[in-house]
């Protein structure tokens, strides 16, 4: 168990077990979410925003037929072309 005193400011100071559990460094956010129960949960807001991409692209690949990584280069290299152009 890691305990942190809450300074006349508010402020915290993040165990170093919590900082590397989370890969926190300086300067870096964190995130606290509370459940419907209750609980809060902290996380590092980085790791946070990546899981949040990776749900929201879910089932995206399917969705195009499954293309290959020769294809989305293709159109990466196709939007990138019509950019140069306009």
């Amino acid at each position: 168990m890691n305990l942190a005193k809450i300074s006349a400011n508010g402020q915290i100071t993040v165990p170093i077990d919590i900082r590397r559990a989370l890969q926190l460094r300086e300067g870096d956010k964190i995130l606290f979410l509370q459940r419907e129960n209750g609980e809060v949960i902290v996380g590092n807001a980085n790791t946070f925003a990546l899981e949040e991409a990776q749900r929201a692209f879910a089932g995206v690949a399917q969705e195009l037929g499954n293309p290959s990584e020769d294809d989305i280069q293709s159109w990466v290299e196709e939007i990138r072309y019509e950019r140069k152009s306009a």
